[in-house]
């Protein structure tokens, strides 16, 4: 009988080589090769199993969304420091002097039970593109036009009067004074993030002239995470995100990894956006931190909004700038249709339908529809009922907030399946292997006129020529024809006229770009003009106001843990007691008695 001689601790092996050991001599170092590679086999699926665990435990603890924010301040309190941004939510700030650039601080994410931390993420106004399904090809936003009636004007001044007709039109939603609705566009602007195949070199998914990467492969990229994590330091041009990678398959003694990426960018919203429908977020832990009411907090950029399920749902307060929403129950409602029109991987020209375990998806709302699943998504109806007896099902097992598109990519690493069912008697197996990426809304960016209106018809120079017409010899935007710039750019973008807006109002909301500078005309003379790119809150325009534009909406992973939605129900009783009051369990004692 052959003897098999192996390690004693290797007494699984041992085991194996007595009850399997074939009557021809087998030779010992080959039979222990093979063991090894079926160990590490089994080795790297215990691993990718033991990441499962841990994605399954981020996931029934909450839902995709924003998990916290860099800290910026501390205190005595607990909630004196960050979560989502006690400042500006989810670091949001301006770029007005860049006529695309959206700013964003850093953020740490949970989507679909992945945890990562992004880089500084100041991106652009680019949606994906109408034309083809390459991968990652993308395009500007159509900027809005100018109202014909502005340019019909003859003078700046009576050109700045009717455009200050168009603002006061929108900020008291009142199309019969002007139509402003072709010349105000919403965007929804929203994080995509997806297992992808390149596990070498860091590829930027939305890289902008500010902010990158920094780093040419993935091994530097998660040294650089180790090491300012040990040390508990910060990356000092904010470039630096971690993003895990795992063991996604392990297919015949092969390990496939797949690398966590993500990107932001935005899709322009097919109808128009009413104001009423945005309704704030009362946090009152920053609440507390700063000594806000709930109007004094909606009107900063620490404010997060909820969105109404149905357009006539609220009611609109144009001093504030935003709607009361007197029902937010759930429901597939306005962010479930915005969401629709946004594509995944495959772009505006995709696609594709999902028939796993033989079932076709359905459009959930939309009778006899089959669903466009390269389309973002979070709830499908199947063609038939399930154990339950329902047809209609949520993408996630609790992930209010998950929406997903499929996606036939090579970039992207996908699951493979096989199902075995029983059909006519016989055993029928089919292998299925979509792939799929996720998304979270962040804010919804109204683009206005202002990003088109150039009443002092001022040359407007290719980036390429910026350095050379625009700011040679020195010129920094200064009053006088020596030092004002000559010309504007992509960069340089200050068009709108100084008298456009009133008096700048309260430092604390002021930017830098809120200042006027110096360019030259066409004739050779200074006009002082303002940055006219996009802001979180526009100057106070005369006869109209301050006006926010900018209107962030994305959700917070905590919103789907147990304790805070007890938190959140304790907090409208605790806001609104009288109303709720039939629902204590002792009347609240009466004041002044």
């Amino acid at each position: 009988m052959m003897r098999c001689i192996l390690p004693l601790v290797s007494l699984f092996a041992a085991a194996f080589c007595a009850t399997h050991a074939p009557a021809t001599t087998v030779d010992p170092q080959e039979a222990r090769m093979k063991y090894l590679e079926n160990s590490l086999e089994n080795l790297a699926r215990q691993t990718m199993l033991q990441q499962l665990f841990v994605d399954e435990r981020a996931r029934s603890d909450g839902d995709s969304g924003i998990k916290q924010a860099r800290l910026t301040r501390k205190g005595t309190r607990s909630y004196h420091s960050d979560t989502a941004g006690q400042d500006a939510v989810n670091g949001i700030h301006d770029h007005s002097n860049n006529k695309f650039l959206i700013g964003m601080g850093e953020v740490d994410v949970v989507i679909n039970g992945v945890d990562f931390r992004t880089r500084h993420n100041d991106f652009e106004l680019r949606m994906p593109s109408k034309t083809n399904q390459n991968f990652h090809a993308t395009e500007h936003i159509a900027l809005p036009p100018v109202p014909p009636s502005v340019l019909s004007k003859h003078t700046v001044a009576e050109q700045i009067s009717e455009m200050q007709n168009y603002f006061k039109a929108w900020k008291y939603q009142d199309h019969r004074l002007r139509d402003y609705r072709p010349y105000f566009k919403a965007v929804m602007c929203y994080m995509e993030g997806a297992w992808t195949k390149n596990i070498k070199s860091v590829q930027d998914q939305f890289p902008t002239d500010r902010h990158s990467m920094g780093v040419g492969d993935w091994s530097d990229l998660e040294q650089r995470n180790r090491f300012t994590s040990y040390t508990g330091g910060k990356n000092p041009s904010e470039n630096l995100a971690y993003l895990p990678k795992t063991i996604i398959n392990v297919k015949n003694g092969t390990v496939e990894y797949a690398q966590w990426n993500y990107r932001i960018i935005c899709h322009p919203l097919k109808k128009d956006v009413p104001l009423k429908i945005f309704e704030p977020i009362d946090d009152i832990g920053t609440r507390l931190a700063k000594k806000y009411n709930t109007r004094q907090l909606a009107q900063t950029k620490a404010s997060r909004f909820n969105l109404a399920a149905y357009e006539r749902v609220g009611h609109y307060d144009p001093d504030l700038g935003y709607g009361w929403i007197s029902d937010v129950g759930y429901s597939m409602g306005l962010l479930d249709e915005y969401m629709s029109e946004i594509p995944g991987k495959n772009n505006y020209p995709g696609h594709l339908i999902d028939d796993t375990f033989g079932m076709k998806m359905f459009h959930p709302t939309i009778r006899g529809q089959v669903l466009n699943t390269a389309y973002y998504h979070r709830r499908y109806k199947y063609d038939r009922p399930g154990a339950m007896g329902t047809t209609t099902a949520n993408r996630g097992y609790v992930d209010a907030n998950m929406w997903t598109a499929q996606t036939n990519s090579d970039h992207i690493s996908g699951i493979e399946l096989t199902d075995c069912q029983k059909k006519n008697g016989k055993r029928v197996c089919t292998n299925y292997f979509p792939k799929y990426t996720y998304a979270i809304p962040l804010e919804i960016i109204y683009m206005t006129p202002l990003l088109s209106w150039n009443p002092h018809n001022l040359q407007y120079h290719s980036e390429h020529d910026a350095d050379v017409h625009i700011t040679t010899g020195g010129r920094y935007g200064g009053f006088n024809t020596s030092n004002a710039f000559r010309g504007i750019s992509e960069k340089h973008f200050y068009m709108t006229p100084k008298e456009f807006f009133g008096e700048l109002g309260n430092a604390v909301y002021q930017e830098a770009e809120d200042n006027a500078v110096g360019v030259l005309d066409r004739h050779g003379k200074v006009q002082q003009v303002l940055a006219s790119g996009t802001r979180v809150f526009l100057p106070s325009i005369t006869g109209v106001g301050r006006m926010r534009t900018r209107f962030p909406i994305s959700p917070m992973y905590k919103d789907g843990s147990s304790e805070y939605k007890e938190l959140d129900a304790v907090k409208e009783l605790v806001n609104f007691i009288d109303s709720h009051s039939s629902l204590l369990q002792e009347p609240p004692p009466t004041h002044g008695k």
